[in-house]
């Protein structure tokens, strides 16, 4: 029960702590008074200043801002647990390995690949192996052990799973709403742009072109997060698929092989 309540601090924790960070980067790095003519911010940008640029994306950049750190930090999480469930070598060489020992009847040597190898698909393995090992020191096998040795693969499979997708989710929604957040900021912008242009008399350039400036920034910002997000949630998913089918692979091999075996 410990882990859960470790894993749901850890999420009330990075997004705040993002939010605020980006917050700061808004007001203090963007909005630095050297990337703008004469130190004002409220001036248009240095010419090829890219921080004042984005400055002038207007606050909603704070929240596209904290998308993006969001989105670097479960990245980096993924990058390692993912690493972590994948284990130590190539899955298909260790299943592959795997299948050779149970031909064999070498059940020791395949407890022992699976201490080398670690990850997903070898704990799966070895829950298979040991139940295996259990039933056999108990009475002969037969079609009942053979169902309980499927069974607790399955539900090792099972317990595996959620691990594998952990916070797949966050980078999923991030790809969704930074696209509307960006696309927010460019309905604001333009509402401020033709605010400008509607100015009785002369229309106010400083205003017009903060509009347009808002928008144009807000939606380069939102797409290019959600693409990134993208790109880095089908990596990931592909990996998912990879590990999911390497222990499918695992489990069937060894039924296959028992049934071969005793029936």
């Amino acid at each position: 029960m410990k882990k859960p309540n470790i894993r749901l601090d850890i999420s009330l924790v990075v997004i705040p702590l993002s939010v605020v960070a980006a917050y700061f980067l808004y007001h203090y790095v963007f909005g630095h008074p050297d990337n703008f003519v004469d130190g004002d911010p409220a001036r248009e940008p240095i010419d090829n200043n890219v921080l004042g640029v984005i400055y002038k994306g207007g606050p909603i950049v704070i929240l596209l801002i904290s998308f993006q750190l969001i989105m670097v930090v479960y990245v980096i999480e993924r990058f390692l647990a993912l690493k972590l469930s994948q284990g130590k070598g190539d899955m298909a060489a260790f299943v592959k390995n795997v299948k050779s020992l149970l031909s064999s009847g070498k059940t020791k040597a395949i407890n022992d690949a699976c201490d080398q190898q670690r990850g997903a698909v070898a704990n799966v393995v070895k829950t298979g192996i040991s139940t295996y090992l259990d039933r056999k020191k108990q009475e002969e096998i037969d079609q009942k052990d053979i169902y309980l040795i499927q069974k607790e693969l399955e539900e090792t499979t099972q317990l595996e799973l959620p691990l594998l997708n952990r916070n797949m989710f966050i980078l999923s929604t991030i790809a969704q709403i930074s696209t509307l957040i960006g696309l927010l900021g460019t309905v604001t912008g333009m509402i401020k742009a033709f605010g400008a242009l509607a100015t009785v008399g002369e229309p106010d350039p400083v205003g017009l072109a903060g509009g347009i400036s808002q928008a144009l920034v807000t939606t380069a910002l939102g797409i290019g997060t959600a693409a990134v997000t993208i790109v880095f949630y089908n990596y990931f998913a592909n990996r998912i698929d990879r590990i999911t089918y390497a222990i499918d692979e695992a489990s069937f091999s060894i039924i296959h092989t028992l049934k071969l075996k005793y029936f």
